[in-house]
């Protein structure tokens, strides 16, 4: 699994998301929005109560959100 994967070699100590049938990429609103037929490039940080706190979408196969974007968003929320 891709996923678990990444949360293997990001170390990462919060959950990863495996999409590959694009349900979640839809349900938000990125899902082929670049006429590719996959997800665009998206960072949301979803707060405890569920609400999106900071999103990036991007223009482009390429353009996806800064570390220090993010980290100045968690900041910021």
């Amino acid at each position: 699994d891709g996923a678990l994967r990444m949360i293997e070699l990001a170390e990462a100590t919060f959950p990863i998301l495996a999409d590959p049938d694009g349900v979640t990429a839809r349900n938000y609103g990125v899902f082929n929005l670049l006429g590719d037929g996959v997800a665009t490039p998206a960072t949301f940080i979803v707060q405890e109560n569920m609400s999106i706190g900071w999103s990036q979408v991007g223009n482009h196969i390429g353009d996806r959100a800064k570390i220090s974007d993010i980290l100045d968003a968690l900041d910021g929320l």
